[in-house]
């Protein structure tokens, strides 16, 4: 059956069954492999993507549910070949550990900055609940302050 999908601003018609789910129609179909599998359940966040600018796991998303919606993964998050604001807090503020969860908490922190751009550190725990094995999460919030501070990393 054919879907028609728009990710990272490139429309795609892909021949899948609309049940499949979206993370493996991503990487499978389409070849973006940044969206990685954690679980498949959507529990650990690691296959985060927005559709319609919201944070998704799309290991528990049918693709036919979101045909024709926009779909940013991680490889379309930087624009005009520069990292987007919360990729570059990342490499500032040094989160990754091991990196393998780092693309969904990235996904997840920038759909939730987009609606919060002041959060909280309850807001963002409450609201961000990926799963990150390393234990960066003192970094990450560190990082997500300065955002909302407009500070880089090691400003007063």
């Amino acid at each position: 059956m054919g879907i028609h999908l728009i990710v990272n601003g490139a429309d795609y018609d892909v021949d899948v069954e609309p049940d499949a789910p979206l993370l493996w129609v991503i990487r499978d179909e389409l070849g973006l492999t940044g969206t990685k599998y954690g679980c498949g359940v959507a529990a650990c966040g690691a296959c985060t993507v927005h559709v319609n600018g919201k944070a998704m796991r799309s290991c528990s998303v049918p693709v036919g549910s979101v045909s024709g919606a926009p779909i940013t993964t991680i490889e379309g998050l930087a624009a005009n070949r520069s990292l987007s604001p919360v990729q570059q807090a990342w490499i500032d503020h040094q989160i990754p550990q091991c990196g393998y969860c780092q693309s969904g908490m990235i996904m997840a922190v920038s759909a939730f900055l987009a609606t919060n751009p002041h959060p909280t550190d309850e807001q963002l725990a409450a609201t961000v609940t990926n799963i990150c094995r390393c234990g960066t999460y003192s970094r990450i919030r560190a990082a997500v302050h300065s955002l909302a501070a407009g500070k880089p990393a090691g400003a007063p």
